[in-house]
This record gives C-alpha cells, structure tokens and sequence, in this order.
C-alpha cells in the first residue's frame, strides 16, 4: 500500500496498479480538495484494476483526520475528547458515523484507525500530545473502539487496530526515531486488543478480523534485536499465536525514522514479511525517482529465490487479503444491483469548462468501451479509455490544459453502437 504527491495520479502509479497488481493506495489531506475531487480520484483508481483495491486513509477525528473542515467536511472530536470528556456511547457513535459515511461515499473503504493505544503517557509526543488514544483505562478504550468499528462496518468501511503492542506509553516518536518502550509499557495495553479478538462486550459484535496495524516499536521484553514491525516473536508469536488474530496485519509507515535510521531498505523489507506482516505501507509510491512497487516486487522476488523469504509466507499474506477484497467485492456488486444503469448515456461537466471537466459513462452491460476526444478536423486529441468495463456508472477527468481553446467531440464506442457529445474549452 502506497501514497502519492499530488491530487492527480501520477503515471508510475497507473502502472503499478495496471502492471504491476498494487494491492492499496493511501490518501493524505495533501491529495484531497473537496469531496467531488476525492469521488473522482478515488472512481479513477478503482476503474484501473479488475481486483479491488484498498483505498485508505487516516479518520481518526480531532488532529488526525484527513477529512476535515479544510477540504469541505467539518471539524471532529479527538479520541481523548469522546472517550475521556464526553464518554457516551452516543457521541462516539454519532462522530463514528458521520465520518464513515464521509469516508463510503468519498469511496475510501479501508480506515487506519481506530487507535486502541492505552494514554498511559499523556504527554507521549506521537499518541497523548495528539489527543489520539480514548482513555488510560484499557477497557474504556476497548468501548469507544467498538463502538466506533461498528458505525464504520455498517457503512461498508474496513477499519484498523493501531499501534500494536502499544504506543501510549513511549516517550518518544516513530516517526522520528528510535522508540523504545520496554520499561514503560503494561501487560494492559493489551486489553483491548484481546476484547476486540474474542468478540467482547459491549456490541457482543463477532470476532474482529479486519486490520491490525505493528508500530515500529521496541521492547526488549518481546525481541531484544528488532522492534515490533519487524519481529517475528510480536508479529507471529504474540498477535497471531498468542492472541489469536485471523485478520490482516499491516505494517506502520516504514519509511520512519524508527526503521531507516537503522536498517537498509533490503533488511526491513525482509524482516517485516518473513515476520509475519502482510500489508507494508510506504508514504510514498517512488524511490530515487523510480517506481518503489517495481522495487519492492523484485526484492521480494529475489529473496524467494534465494530461499530467504519462503514462498509459503508470502501465499499466506495473499490468501488473508483476498479474503478482505471479497468483503468489498461483495458490498460493491450488492450496490451495483442496486444502483445498475439500464442505459448506455455519456455526459459531461462542466460544460463549457476551463481546464478540466469530468466525463460521466453509464454502460447498462459489460462491454468494450472506446472512449476518444476529437477535434473539430475529427482528428483524435486525446484516448481516454479502451477496455472492457462492467455494468456501472464510471467518472473519467479530462485534462484540457494542453489543448487550444475551442469546440471538441468526445465519442464512446461499443461493439454495438457509439455515442458523441460537444464539449467547449474556454481558457
């Protein structure tokens, strides 16, 4: 899973997800305008692969939120604030709601959060400064976290567990180097890990199998070599033997300090897998200006052959995640019944535009669809799709900064038949 600069898609991640089968993207605030701006993004990646992709972001509420009043949401409460000020059900759930239901219709379907890090330290630089962790009571936090995690699944939103084993106590940050807890973190910070793993009140909800994410976090009492995110005894041994999670494990950014101040980019990535982790999130989808996917695959591909990561590992990794993807998969074709075109309409706006409009599709059934701007001479200017698309509502952008000022035709083709619009650009 990987970010990008930028509100449109850069070329390198087209490729890594029509070429290369990148599993997930994760949106920051910087790649976010408005909610439209967002459909649209989030509509174009899903429209480059066969096979879902996790789209994710961070909605924790307070500080950390992506969405919020600076990109056409609103403010929220922090996770301090409704488990420790307010402490109602309801206004965790009222709060939940409303940013699950920002997150599904913005096509964001894979949440990092809620975090279940106990405020053992409220002065800890990267969790209690922030106002990120509900209470310093362990079974409160376990609370407010279901509670959360059932307004976000009744919105078809996939959500995540963090910082495994637990960063509430650190006193220093990840992100900017190495964190050692050892002597600061409690048996009890696993409460609400082991509450939410064996389906506890107070939703009496089923077991929860969703997303675990591993902080890069040192405890000599676990390893005494690497810190969580690469440690096979937390990743295998503590989470998945021990507390028995099913679900999807998820590594923390791994290009914190925590990680690059002390392993080379070869070593992390081995580490981390043949610990056990089957997600690795990186801010970024380049490295040294080339395609970081790209880089990663033949690392992996290399050390399998090598015998230094074992097949089988990577296979379990793959088989967990498909499992998460048929959960959308299922939502998403349940809401394609739903919402199916029975016509085949193509549209566009806005109409006249200035710069960019966006080009609205509805294909009534699956087809082979040609998608071509033409100018007045019927001279093609610009391809925007060719592929076969399924029955649905599809929202493509069209660039015009390169293009003169004028009128042109935008034709969809089918192997039955072809529609034509007009469309005018005015710089």
């Amino acid at each position: 899973m990987v970010g990008f600069y930028g509100t449109v898609l850069p070329d390198t991640l087209v490729v890594d997800i029509q070429q290369r089968n990148l599993g997930g993207v994760l949106l920051f605030a910087h790649n976010m305008v408005n909610p439209q701006q967002i459909k649209n993004l989030t509509d174009q990646l899903n429209q480059l692969t066969e096979i879902p992709l996790f789209i994710s972001t961070d909605q924790e509420g307070g500080l950390v939120a992506r969405l919020d009043e600076n990109n056409g949401f609103e403010e929220t409460y922090s996770a301090l604030q409704l488990g420790t000020i307010f402490n109602s059900e309801d206004s965790t759930r009222a709060a939940a709601a409303m940013m699950a239901k920002w997150l599904s219709e913005s096509g964001i379907n894979v949440n990092l959060a809620p975090v279940v890090d106990v405020n053992v330290n409220p002065s800890s630089p990267a969790i209690g400064y922030w106002e990120r962790s509900f209470s310093n009571d362990p079974m409160t936090v376990f609370n407010h976290a279901s509670w959360f995690i059932d307004e976000f699944h009744q919105n078809n939103v996939i959500t995540t567990l963090k910082h495994f084993p637990g960063h509430g106590s650190a006193t220093e940050d990840s992100h900017l180097g190495w964190t050692d807890i050892t002597t600061t973190w409690a048996d009890s910070e696993l409460v609400p890990y082991q509450e939410l793993f064996t389906g506890g009140s107070p939703t009496k909800s089923e077991v929860y199998k969703d997303i675990v994410m591993v902080g890069h976090l040192y405890n000599s009492n676990f390893d005494t070599l690497y810190p969580a995110s690469l440690s096979y005894n937390v990743v295998t041994n503590l989470l998945r033997q021990d507390l028995n999670f099913q679900g999807i494990v998820i590594s923390d950014e791994m290009f914190m300090q925590a990680i690059t101040g002390y392993y080379t980019f070869e070593e992390t990535v081995e580490l981390a897998i043949n610990a056990g982790i089957d997600i690795l999130l990186f801010r970024t989808n380049e490295i040294n200006g080339l395609s970081l996917v790209r880089e990663v695959i033949e690392l992996v591909v290399q050390k399998v052959s090598n015998g230094d990561i074992a097949e089988s590992r990577i296979n379990e990794s793959y088989q967990r995640i498909m499992e998460l993807k048929q959960r959308i998969t299922s939502v998403e074709d349940e809401i394609a019944n739903l919402y199916s075109p029975t016509d085949f309409t193509l549209q566009n706006y806005p109409n006249p535009f200035n710069t960019s409009t966006n080009i609205v599709v509805n294909i009534a059934h699956n087809t082979h669809v040609d998608l071509k701007i033409y100018n007045i001479l019927g001279e093609i200017v610009c391809k925007i799709i060719k592929k076969e698309l399924k029955t649905g509502t599809y929202i493509f952008e069209l660039n015009g900064s390169r293009l003169s000022s004028g009128i042109y035709f935008v034709r969809m083709e089918t192997p039955e038949f072809s529609i034509s619009r007009k469309i005018m650009l005015i710089k």
